[in-house]
C-alpha cells in the first residue's frame, strides 16, 4: 500500500488557526485553516512564514475538531487556505472529516497540484463528475497572464498546472470565486487575464488591489515607490470592467 493511501485528517500540517472569518467566504461565517507550505513565491504573499513544505505544523486537526463542536449552529464552514492547501496530501481526508462533521468546506487555491483539485472536486482527469465533491466552494486565485507565471511565482511550469487546475474547476460545477491580486508590476497583464479567463470558460473575475500589510519588507518598499497606486488601481479596474462586459465577462473590484 502506498504510504499515501495511509494518510488521515490529523497528518493535516496546519500553520494556524482563525476561529472565525467574516472574509474568506464571501457570505459565509467560517473558521480558517492555514496550512503549511507552498511551491510558489509570490512576490506579494502575505503568509511567508508559513511556505516552507518541510516545517512541521503548529496546530493539531484535534483542536479545529474541538473548535467545530463548540461553533456548531454558529459556523457555516471550514476554509483550507495556505499556504497551497494542495500541496498536502492530507488536505483530502481533512476535507472529508470536516463535511463528515456536517460543515460546509471551502478552498482557497492557485491551483498548483490539479491531481489534488481532481480529487476535492470529485472528478476525472476531464473534469466529469465521477464522486461527490468535497469542497463546496473554490476561491481559485489567477495569479497572472500565463506568459508571466514563471516570473511572479519563482517555478516553471506553473501557468500549465495551474491552467488545468482552473479547467478542472471550471467544468466540476463547484460554486467559485476566480480573483486576481493586482500589484504594480502585474497592472499590465491585467487585460491579458481577462481574455484567458474568458476563453476558459469563466464568467466572473474579482480584481483585488495589493497591500503591503503582512507582506515581506521588499513588496512593501516597491509598493511605496508608487505613491499614485491607488489611482493606478482605479483607472486599470474601470478599464477592466469595461473590457470585461465586452467580453461578457463580469468583472468586480475588491480593494
Amino acid at each position: 500500500m502506498s504510504p499515501l493511501a495511509t494518510l488521515a485528517a490529523p497528518d493535516l500540517r496546519i500553520a494556524g488557526l482563525v476561529p472565525l472569518s467574516t472574509v474568506d467566504w464571501p457570505g459565509r461565517l467560517v473558521a480558517t485553516v492555514f496550512c503549511q507550505g507552498c511551491p510558489w513565491r509570490c512576490t506579494y504573499c502575505h503568509n511567508a512564514a508559513i511556505l516552507d513544505p518541510h516545517a512541521p505544523g503548529a496546530v493539531p486537526f484535534d483542536e479545529l475538531g474541538r473548535l467545530l463542536e463548540r461553533r456548531r449552529g454558529l459556523l457555516d464552514g471550514v476554509v483550507f487556505s495556505g499556504g497551497e492547501a494542495t500541496m498536502q496530501h492530507a488536505v483530502v481526508p481533512a476535507a472529508r472529516a470536516v463535511r463528515e462533521r456536517g460543515f460546509a468546506v471551502g478552498l482557497h487555491t492557485g491551483g498548483a497540484f490539479p491531481t489534488r483539485m481532481q480529487a476535492l472536486l470529485g472528478v476525472d482527469t476531464d473534469g466529469r463528475r465521477v464522486g461527490s465533491p468535497l469542497v463546496d466552494w473554490v476561491g481559485f486565485d489567477v495569479k497572472a497572464a500565463p506568459a508571466g507565471y514563471t516570473d511572479l511565482v519563482g517555478r516553471a511550469g506553473a501557468w500549465q498546472r495551474s491552467a488545468r487546475s482552473l479547467q478542472l474547476l471550471l467544468a466540476s460545477g463547484v460554486d467559485h470565486e476566480l480573483r486576481m491580486t493586482v500589484t504594480p508590476q502585474l497592472i499590465d497583464q491585467v487585460p491579458t487575464v481577462i481574455e484567458t479567463v474568458h476563453r476558459g470558460g469563466g464568467t466572473h473575475l474579482v480584481l483585488q488591489k495589493a497591500r503591503a500589510d503582512g507582506a515581506e519588507s521588499g513588496f512593501a518598499r516597491q509598493l511605496a515607490a508608487v505613491p499614485d497606486w491607488t489611482e493606478r488601481f482605479d483607472a486599470a479596474a474601470h478599464r477592466t470592467r469595461q473590457l470585461g462586459a465586452q467580453q461578457g465577462l463580469e468583472v468586480t473590484v475588491r480593494a
